[in-house]
């Protein structure tokens, strides 16, 4: 194995990349390879077999997806055709959107065949399948997808994996985790022998190991750092504190408002959690968006849209999602719960003090949590197995973090009763600004009001007055007005007329 701890001047031309790719790198300001893209380019563009292990956010994606951009698109032995010539499988969606963007922008002035650009192209659940085979079909060199849907699309034909020159597996460990091992074996059964393979993982457990053995031809391991180097981002400064469960949002409030707070990602362990504290920031005035399984596919990709070009500023995940947002500026990371184990409490972390950037890291452990903590913290040797209890106001929250003291649990300025625009001239006005009734509307036995005499509507006396309808609905109003705002209409009762009285004869 060979491992390799720092960053050195050499650039990505220096380790013979071809000049396309590296215009296309420098374009997105990236030039000089970090430990593990400098160590695994050599042998990865020789076309050898390898195994990459670094932690989160070491920048394992251009490790494989550059000499993967080489190698396709500079084999004259294996020219493109339009089928493909390269498979990345990942774990989850928004990794897979992730891996896709970073491949799309390295590949942007790589020549594809018949004079077109080099195409690569998402397969991933969530999503319909009609436009993923129509991408298939019309030709691609490079796909990106999650195990289910490429499973699904090669049995039915419409993913032809037997012409593949490169294989990646990226995040292994978190794929075993998920439960995908058996679509992964199934997935390297219709894959050709003779193509590379690569493997990246930030953790190499047992069976992850044993499967790299079966289908990959003596590869080489290679670590980013020494093997006694800390699991956890020695760029980012951590904390734990005792938390009561009905002060946790009170408290993250507080963080969220400390000096120089930028991104921030807030962990949970279930998806109602995630919802619950989304919904209760946004409430108090916070930039929030929430990425958890409830959401729709759409709303999962618009919420992290908006994470990355700034809309958002905070965004409440569960674990699902810790692995496929890849932001080299997030700056807090706050544990709502703990995580399962120390491998998730690492790959959480590591959302921050990311590309040589420092980061805070947050951790609220409630009373039941404490012996999870206790294991995790051991596991990892953070020398924190019994954490300060902390309120939202405790003095040491605000000092240790940062944060101004008159700091409140809210940034929300009153609300104000929403007003009817010009451009909602076709809607309903709202409640708050309806004019007070002038008189109640009660049901009437026999014509008769409250004084026991017939109603008078109009100058009328009628038998009945009927619950107002609107206008080209069946719905009834309270206030008896239509829709558009116009006269009460009423609809009332005759009275049978009198048989007329038959002429005397």
């Amino acid at each position: 194995m060979t491992a390799l701890t720092s960053k050195s001047n050499i650039t990505f031309a220096d380790l013979g990349v071809r000049d396309e790719i590296v215009r296309a790198l420098l374009e997105s300001g990236k030039e000089h390879p970090f430990a593990i893209q400098e160590l695994t380019l050599p042998l990865a563009l020789a076309g050898e077999d390898l195994i990459g292990q670094a932690r989160t956010g070491m920048g394992k994606t251009l490790a494989f997806g550059v000499p993967l951009l080489h190698r396709v698109s500079t084999d004259q032995n294996r020219p493109l055709t339009g089928a493909p010539r390269a498979l990345i499988v990942v774990p989850t969606r928004e990794l897979c959107l992730q891996v896709f963007d970073d491949l799309t922008t390295a590949a942007k002035y790589v020549p594809g065949p018949d004079g077109r650009k080099l195409k690569v192209t998402a397969i991933y659940g969530g999503r319909p399948y009609e436009p993923q085979i129509e991408a298939l079909q019309k030709g691609v060199d490079v796909v990106v997808g999650t195990p289910g849907r490429l499973l699904d699309l090669a049995q039915q034909g419409h993913l032809q994996l037997g012409g593949l020159s490169v294989l990646v597996l990226d995040e292994a460990d978190e794929m075993l985790d998920l439960g995908f091992l058996p679509d992964i074996e199934r997935i390297l059964r219709l894959t050709p022998d003779t193509r590379q393979a690569m493997l990246f993982s930030a953790t190499m457990p047992d069976p992850i190991i044993t499967l790299a053995r079966t289908f990959m031809n003596q590869p080489t391991h290679i670590r980013a750092e020494a093997p006694q180097s800390s699991q956890t981002h020695d760029t980012t400064e951590q904390f734990a504190y005792r938390a009561h469960a009905l002060d946790k949002v009170e408290m993250v409030a507080r963080i969220l408002q400390a000096e120089g707070r930028g991104a921030t990602m807030i962990f949970t362990r279930t998806k109602r959690t995630a919802q619950k504290v989304a919904d209760e920031l946004g409430e108090r005035g916070f930039k929030v968006g929430a990425v958890h399984g409830d959401l729709g596919q759409i709303a999962r990709e618009k919420a992290l849209k908006g994470f990355r070009n700034g809309d958002v500023d905070v965004l409440v995940a569960t674990d699902v999602a810790a692995r496929g947002i890849d932001i080299d500026d997030i700056t807090h990371v706050i544990n709502f719960q703990i995580p399962e184990d120390e491998q998730a409490y690492v790959h959480r972390i590591g959302r921050t003090g990311r590309a040589g950037k420092t980061g805070i890291a947050v951790t609220l452990v409630d009373w039941d949590e404490l012996p999870r903590w206790t294991m995790i913290d051991k596991a990892l040797g953070l020398n924190t197995p019994d954490p300060a209890e902390t309120y939202s106001n405790s003095p040491h929250l605000y000092t240790e973090l940062n944060i101004p003291t008159e700091a409140k649990g809210s940034i929300a300025a009153p609300r104000k009763p929403k007003t009817r625009t010009a451009d909602e001239g076709g809607e309903r006005t709202e409640r708050a600004e309806r004019p007070a009734r002038t008189r109640s509307r009660r049901r009437t036995r026999g014509g008769q009001g409250a004084t026991g005499h017939p109603e008078q509507v109009d100058g009328a006396a009628l038998n009945e007055v009927a619950v107002t309808e609107l206008s080209g609905t069946g719905e009834t109003s309270e206030e008896g007005t239509d829709e558009a705002g116009g006269a009460p209409k009423r609809r009332r009762r005759r009275r049978p007329r009198k048989a007329a009285t038959p002429a005397a004869g």
